[in-house]
């Protein structure tokens, strides 16, 4: 099996879908690997090092593309000339709206599988890129909020009198909410978070802080069995916005959090929420790429309001790239594995495994996912004596 790694678009993506570690794992395994020139560079990996790793490092998308069996990208590409028909593309696909994509890697024979639709189950811990890549872009947000925040995070008792710690809530207590909070938390900053998702409320004290939410009966059912947060009703929106209101004017940082796959983001923080906080608070909005939870913020910008500095990077966990490039290469590496057979070495494509069949948009020339294959034709119903 050829694998192709492919050079990302530093501008917009400097991660890389293979590290010098996964490469020699893939070429042990019986594969060869050609990765295009530069493609770590940005993730602080040299061509050299994955020459010593055992792969060839090929110049032009073209010639890297050239007779692959299997592709390995961050990001979708936006053009795969010269893949051969047949081979399998690896990346974050980013499907949701992107029919049309979908559409030309079928056409053009791509059997491509998406990582952010790995199914959160037992065997796929090691494959899950979504909370691999949180799990650093929350420790960044704490990180980006307290270069910006212009006080120190920890209680600091001095001769001269005692610093306050610095207040920090966060909203949304998955991977990277969690992060979030243990890494300000370490900071030494006094830390409060909220969720839709009862479960969340048991581990955001677990590290520390303080639990913040309306608790009634449908706060109680909103969790999903895959374990993501239902989206709310709008009276309890409301109900949670106007405890949310009252809490932020005391904070001086807040890290938002929430997406709901495939949805644009829920917003929280409205503009007269952020007017109400001192001068000199800073937010950061990890939501940014799906049009924010923070209104009026940028994307990829940092700009100010009232004298709230808003952060809104669309890609958190590209501003740590060595490290997310890491675990992101080893997830791409257990995924591929997991679909390898042991005796040809070849891919094998088993629709029937749940893995698979959860990540599997394209196939044979025609869009397979059930979520995003076009709907089939419906025959015209002709009653019976009609002309």
């Amino acid at each position: 099996m050829k694998i192709a790694v492919l050079r990302e678009d530093p501008s917009l993506e400097p991660r890389v879908a293979a590290t010098s570690e996964t490469v020699k794992k893939f070429i042990a395994s019986g594969a060869t690997v050609a990765v295009e020139a530069g493609a770590g560079r940005p993730a602080g990996i040299l061509d050299a090092d994955y020459g010593t790793a055992g792969a060839s490092v090929v110049e032009g998308r073209e010639a890297v593309l050239a007779d692959a069996d299997l592709i390995l990208a961050v990001r979708r590409p936006a053009a795969l000339h010269g893949a051969k028909h047949g081979a399998a593309l690896v990346a974050l696909m980013d499907p949701f709206g992107n029919e049309q994509a979908l559409a030309e890697l079928a056409q053009a024979g791509i059997s491509s599988f998406s990582l952010e639709l790995i199914p959160r189950i037992t065997r796929a811990q090691v494959m899950d890129v979504l909370s691999s890549q949180a799990n650093l872009a929350g420790y960044q947000a704490v990180i980006e909020a307290a270069a910006h925040f212009g006080r120190a995070m920890p209680m600091m008792m001095t001769a001269a009198g005692t610093v306050p710690a610095a207040r920090v809530f966060v909203m949304g207590a998955g991977v990277a909410g969690l992060q979030a909070i243990a890494t300000a938390r370490r900071l030494g900053a006094v830390v409060t978070a909220t969720d839709v998702r009862p479960a969340a409320k048991e581990q955001v004290a677990s590290l520390g802080a303080k639990f913040v939410a309306v608790e009634d009966e449908e706060f109680k059912a909103a969790e999903t069995a895959g374990g993501y947060a239902k989206e709310m009703s709008a009276d309890y929106q409301a109900k949670q916005a106007a405890l949310v209101a009252d809490h932020i004017a005391k904070q001086d940082i807040v890290i938002t959090t929430a997406l709901i796959p495939g949805r644009p983001a829920p917003k929280l923080v409205s503009a007269a929420m952020l007017s109400s906080m001192r001068e000199g608070s800073v937010v950061v909005d990890l939501a940014a790429e799906r049009g924010g939870n923070v209104e009026g913020v940028t994307p990829d910008q940092v700009t100010q309001k009232d004298g709230v500095t808003l952060i809104a990077y669309t890609n958190m966990a590209g501003r740590v790239a060595a490290s997310t490039s890491a675990l992101l290469a080893r997830n791409i590496f257990a995924f591929v594995e997991s679909m390898t057979d042991k005796e040809t070495k070849a891919l094998r494509i088993d629709r029937n495994d749940e893995i698979t069949a959860a990540t599997l948009l394209t196939h044979e020339g025609s869009v397979v996912h059930p979520r995003f294959a076009p709907a089939a034709p419906v025959a015209p119903v002709v009653e019976e004596g009609a002309v």
